[in-house]
């Protein structure tokens, strides 16, 4: 007889039915669940239930006691079953926001490339509205001739999900689900594409089939309401093409869209390589397209002999250059341009750097004087009118120190392409003898010292960064051994000098304080002891530091007091209030032991004796000059005198302070050279224009024009110069008379360059706001008439270069692009053989044919600002980012060039320019106000 089975009822009732019963035990009855914790379980019939034998029921059904292990059993089978169906509902749901989620990124992944078709058409109808392009992507051509573009389609996505049955299932489904996609891509030819997705981006329901239009593509060509000027440039890829001859070969754009739509887990993966929305204001549109930025230098380009253009990029942009009609038939893109067999040689230096650098003027045994500005240590005999240089850095130089025995020079040099450091050299040979702390300093060096008492076997070095202060034994090898280093103090540090008397100990002056150091001579470490102040006294920069012939420290504060700290003690000994009107720069102990006191405001030179008392004797500088940067001991009783404003001086109480060297203190930019003479302007942003004569290496006249200078140039007959500045404003005036004929102004923004037709008829004037201003000239440079505007450049434009006929012109922007010009008429020059025929009078542009190799091969190649054809078209020389100033041998057509390369600049150099006998070239600094001359051997 077979047992009843235990089976639970709706209500969670736990009964019993017989297997062959079935239909009898149901009728009218309920088998009831009655539980007891001293007993068990037992089943029963009905509700009222009348004795019985045990294990029997009414009717003869045998009820079988439960146990609570089998109850719990089935509990749990019950639970599963509601999880199974639980999560077979989750998965499904997951499954379908998956599903939405993909479907949505394909709605995403068309309006992206929707959105940046509309972007590439606005920015074609901009431009096509200002000038015709060059260069830009190939495009396909068919057998017939005519052009196709691609037409880009953006891929169809299709997404299903599978039934799951396991968790296990779902979960693995759920790592490596993907879509599957139609691309389309053989569908080039349709004029009408659409764009399918299987789910709207609003769609809430089930996923449902929506179609929206493609976007369609650029054409190949576009009507161009008016004539745009131009014919090379050098912008963004997605910019339209002209389509004269042997110029409609696009270069294809149409890939920025083609990656394959993300599936549901490859979202993350698509923000990485797409971008969001926010990267379709690029220019570039796609990261594909942002790769391309990477892109730089001439070892990739490409030159087709049919067409007679070279193509190759620069920071991303495509550019195009046409061959000059003299090298067609024999350029080859394999061959290497020599360095030509001629050098330069540095001859003079123009400048000095008062501005911002302390203690950088000495004069030697020799009777040079020793001082620096840029990257350059120059040495200058005023009397022979010869200077020497040591070009041994590479940045800027911050900082220097005249050893003892004044045969060695110690200079430290800013952070830069090379790490700070200090070269120690010989000031007769110009050798290097020690380079020290190329690994050990941070940002720059910005006081040196020799030590005096032990004849200079100590230099101590303080870090600007940082703030450290550090003992070397220079002598100990090649590249010296630092003793030990420490931190000297949290603020600005101005000057640190090693006692003359007391060999180990290191007086440190700067902001708010005065600090004796002291070397343990057992331990190698330094010690600290600070100075006192009276609290009244106490100024806010101690500004420069001296030492008496007796061993007293002399410090002079932004206050104009002076303080006289004993030999020995931390604390001020006597006190001289008010000296100069401001802060003191410089103190200078004569060989007599008189003292000599430089304001930095008041421009005020005071002497006093031993004692520390005034002797009466005072001399105030011109204002022009500048303040007082410091003072020191010249020959006899000369004194020497750097100021803020860039200049040397030379003189004493008794004479006159006469001016020996001239500088820039703001940024240069403009330079031009004499047609007719050996002479060359300069002017820049401290709104001064000097002459300089190359002969006598003086300047011949300074003018202030009131405002900060951007351009220059000569008229073609040397008579007249003509400056343009950062307001819109340019200046014309005599050169020998300095008479202004006339102010005139095109817009607000910089004019970044001007020149002359070599005719003298026409005069052209680029701008920052994109545009060429060209003008008559008339009644021998006094009138002026505008013929119009040359438009079509989308960057600022930098560079001009006229024809040989005065007919053409050639621009060079920001945005690495060249345009040419018919000047007369203001009009885009669009032929190519035409453009190809053109000899140019001077090669300014760095961007054209003959300044091709200037670019450098690859992407690490700095920047080229300037170039500069020799008159005899023999050489070519160019001023790059990097601060260095180079020479090819022109023309510099092929991609590898070889070149000599020079230091010198510690800055970009803005301007490279040739004199007319092509004997000398100089070169701008920009940022460093100097002005190099260089002699041609």
């Amino acid at each position: 007889m077979e047992l009843p089975v235990p089976t639970i009822d709706e209500g969670g009732g736990l009964t019993c039915q017989h297997p062959d019963d079935n239909a009898n035990l149901v009728q009218d009855e309920n088998y009831n669940e009655a539980a007891s914790e001293d007993s068990g379980m037992s089943s029963v019939i009905g509700g009222d239930v009348g004795p019985s034998s045990e294990g029997q029921a009414p009717g003869g059904l045998l009820i079988m006691p439960t146990s609570p292990v089998s109850v719990t059993t089935a509990s749990m089978s019950a639970s599963d079953d509601m999880i199974e169906n639980e999560n077979e509902m989750l998965r499904d749901r997951v499954a379908d926001l998956e599903k939405r989620v993909h479907d949505q990124n394909d709605e995403i992944t068309c309006l992206r490339a929707t959105l940046a078709d509309c972007l590439r058409r606005i920015n074609s109808l901009e431009t096509n509205k200002s000038h015709v392009q060059l260069n830009s992507y190939p495009s396909r051509t068919r057998t017939d001739g005519t052009q196709k573009t691609p037409q880009r389609r953006p891929m169809s996505g299709s997404y299903s999900s599978n039934d799951f049955n396991s968790v296990a299932r779902a979960a693995h489904e759920a790592i490596n689900r993907r879509a599957s996609y139609a691309s389309n891509r053989d569908k080039v030819g349709s004029k009408t594409s659409l764009y399918q997705s299987t789910n709207s981006l609003h769609n809430d329901g089930q996923s449902s089939n929506s179609m929206s239009p493609a976007p369609s593509p650029s054409p190949t060509t576009h009507p161009v309401r008016h004539p745009s000027p131009g014919v090379q440039r050098l912008s963004t890829p997605q910019r339209p093409s002209s389509a004269s001859t042997g110029l409609h070969k696009k270069w294809s754009s149409t890939s920025d869209f083609r990656e394959l739509s993300p599936g549901p887990n490859q979202i993350s993966r698509r923000g990485l390589n797409a971008g969001s929305l926010a990267s379709l204001r690029s220019p570039f549109g796609s990261q594909q397209n942002l790769n391309r930025h990477t892109r730089h230098g001439t070892k990739d380009a490409n030159y087709s002999p049919e067409d007679g253009i070279l193509k190759f990029h620069l920071r991303g942009r495509g550019v195009s250059l046409i061959c000059a009609a003299s090298q067609l038939d024999s350029f080859n893109l394999a061959k290497v341009n020599p360095a030509p067999a001629q050098k330069l040689k540095l001859e003079w230096v123009y400048g000095y750097r008062g501005r911002d650098a302390r203690a950088n003027l000495h004069l030697l045994p020799t009777g040079e004087m020793v001082y620096f500005i840029a990257a350059v240590v120059v040495l200058y005999n005023v009397e022979e009118q010869n200077q020497r240089h040591y070009l041994g850095h590479t940045q800027d130089i911050k900082c220097m120190s005249v050893h003892p025995n004044k045969l060695l020079i110690a200079s430290g040099q800013a952070a830069g392409l090379d790490r700070p450091h200090i070269r120690v050299w010989n000031s007769v040979s110009l050798q290097t003898m020690h380079v020290l702390g190329m690994s050990d300093f941070e940002r720059s060096i910005c006081c040196l010292s020799f030590s005096k008492a032990d004849g200079g076997n100590l230099l101590v070095a303080v870090d600007e960064g940082e703030h450290n202060i550090s003992v070397w034994d220079w002598q100990r090898s090649e590249r010296g051994h630092k003793i030990t280093e420490t931190k000297c103090s949290t603020e600005t540090v101005v000057a640190a000098e090693f006692h003359p008397l007391d060999g180990r100990t290191i007086v440190i002056v700067g902001k708010g304080f005065v600090n004796f150091w002291q070397l343990d001579s057992t331990t190698l470490t330094l010690s600290r002891k600070t100075g006192i102040f009276d609290q009244r006294d106490k100024p806010k920069y101690v500004t420069c530091l001296a030492f008496s012939y007796t061993g007293d420290v002399i410090t002079g504060d932004s206050n104009g007091n002076v303080f006289i700290w004993g030999r020995g003690y931390n604390a001020v000994t006597k006190v001289m209030r008010k000296i100069h009107d401001g802060p003191i720069f410089s103190i200078c102990v004569l060989k007599d032991g008189s003292i000599i006191t430089g304001g930095g405001k008041d421009s005020r030179i005071v002497k006093f004796d031993t004692m520390y008392r005034k002797v009466g004797v005072e001399a105030q500088l011109p204002e022009h000059l500048g303040s007082i940067r410091i003072i020191s001991q010249g020959k006899g009783s000369q004194l020497l005198i750097g100021t803020t404003k860039n200049s040397i001086l030379t003189g004493n109480f008794d004479l006159n302070f006469q001016e020996i060297m001239v500088g820039h203190t703001g940024e240069v930019w403009a330079l031009s050279t004499s047609p007719s003479n050996p002479q060359f302007i300069s002017a820049g942003h401290d709104r001064m224009i000097h002459l300089w004569d190359t002969l006598s290496h003086s300047v011949v006249w300074s003018n202030d024009v009131g405002e900060q200078a951007q351009s220059a140039t000569f008229s073609p007959d040397g008579e007249v110069i003509v400056v343009g500045t950062v307001t819109g404003k340019w200046v014309v005036l005599d050169v020998n008379t300095r008479e202004v004929f006339g102010v005139h102004q095109d817009g607000s923004e910089p004019v970044f360059v001007v020149k002359f037709s070599p005719d003298g008829n026409l005069l052209a004037l680029g701008s920052r706001d994109n545009a060429i201003y060209m003008y008559q000239v008339r009644d021998n440079y006094r009138k002026f008439n505008r013929l119009g505007r040359c438009m079509g450049h989308s960057g600022y434009v930098t560079n001009l270069d006229w024809s040989e006929d005065s007919q053409f012109l050639r621009s060079n922007s920001t945005e690495y692009e060249i345009l040419y010009w018919s000047a007369a008429v203001c009009r885009s020059l669009r032929d190519v053989e035409t453009i190809r025929e053109i000899g140019w009078v001077t090669n300014d542009c760095p961007l054209s044919w003959g300044s091709l190799g200037v670019w450098g091969e690859n992407q690490d190649a700095p920047d080229v600002g300037s170039t500069s054809r020799n008159p005899e078209r023999e050489l070519l020389a160019s001023g790059d980012s990097s601060g260095r100033v180079r020479i090819y041998t022109y023309p510099a057509s092929q991609p590898k060039s070889l070149n000599h390369s020079y230091t010198g600049h510690s800055s970009p150099v803005t301007k490279v320019a040739w004199m007319t006998d092509s004997s000398k070239l100089i070169s701008a600094g920009g940022k460093d106000n100097a002005l190099l001359q260089w002699n041609l051997i």
